[in-house]
């Protein structure tokens, strides 16, 4: 009995381990992606969204969540992850952007992409359609923040130019990361079981 007890303890010391490392290396992921980036006006067009689709989808809504989490947290600590273009890229300072509401809404789009992942699996459509709605809610939370930051400088900004400025130009960028995004997930998890 006690024998059993040890197998189990040590089965599940090495799964809270392999979990440790997935996380790191998935959080390491959104760095990279966060650091390729393409300026377009006040918010960079970046690969950080592609990195948070891609980690949700491998790791599942919980260690996925935690991996975005632990990035956002590295970011506000003041470890340099955040992408440069967005004008931040560590710190406390970084809540004053008008662009953070988006690192925000990553929380929202890991939730969303992993939660599909749980009850669906890693199959294209429904990666897409999960990747698509993690995006839009990623969106909202960020033109939100985008609007309040501006607000409360005691410059007006209202919710159509709050879009023009940070959404309409990235729609076609952030279709091709969703399908590319699916694809990749698709592709990996018939070689890697995470």
């Amino acid at each position: 009995m006690n024998e059993m007890n040890v197998q189990n303890s040590t089965k599940g010391k090495k799964s809270a381990l392999t979990d440790l490392i997935y996380i790191a290396m998935f959080t390491a992921l959104i760095v990279v992606c966060s650091k390729i980036s393409v300026p377009l006006g006040p918010v960079p067009f970046t690969l950080q969204t592609m990195g948070v689709f891609i980690t949700a989808a491998m790791l599942g809504w919980k260690r996925g969540t935690i991996s975005v989490i632990l990035y956002i947290v590295m970011g506000l600590v003041g470890i340099p992850v955040f992408s440069q273009s967005s004008g931040f890229s560590g710190g406390m300072g970084a809540l004053a952007s008008p662009t953070f509401g988006y690192i925000i809404g990553f929380i929202l789009t890991a939730l969303v992409v992993g939660l599909s992942e749980k009850f669906f699996g890693k199959k294209i459509i429904p990666l897409i359609i999960s990747m698509a709605l993690g995006e839009i809610l990623c969106y909202v939370i960020g033109t939100i923040w985008f609007m309040f930051i501006y607000n409360m400088r005691g410059e007006s900004m209202d919710v159509l130019t709050a879009l023009q400025l940070c959404v309409f130009m990235f729609i076609i960028p952030d279709i091709c990361k969703i399908a590319v995004s699916s694809i990749i997930v698709n592709r990996l998890d018939k070689i890697v079981k995470l």
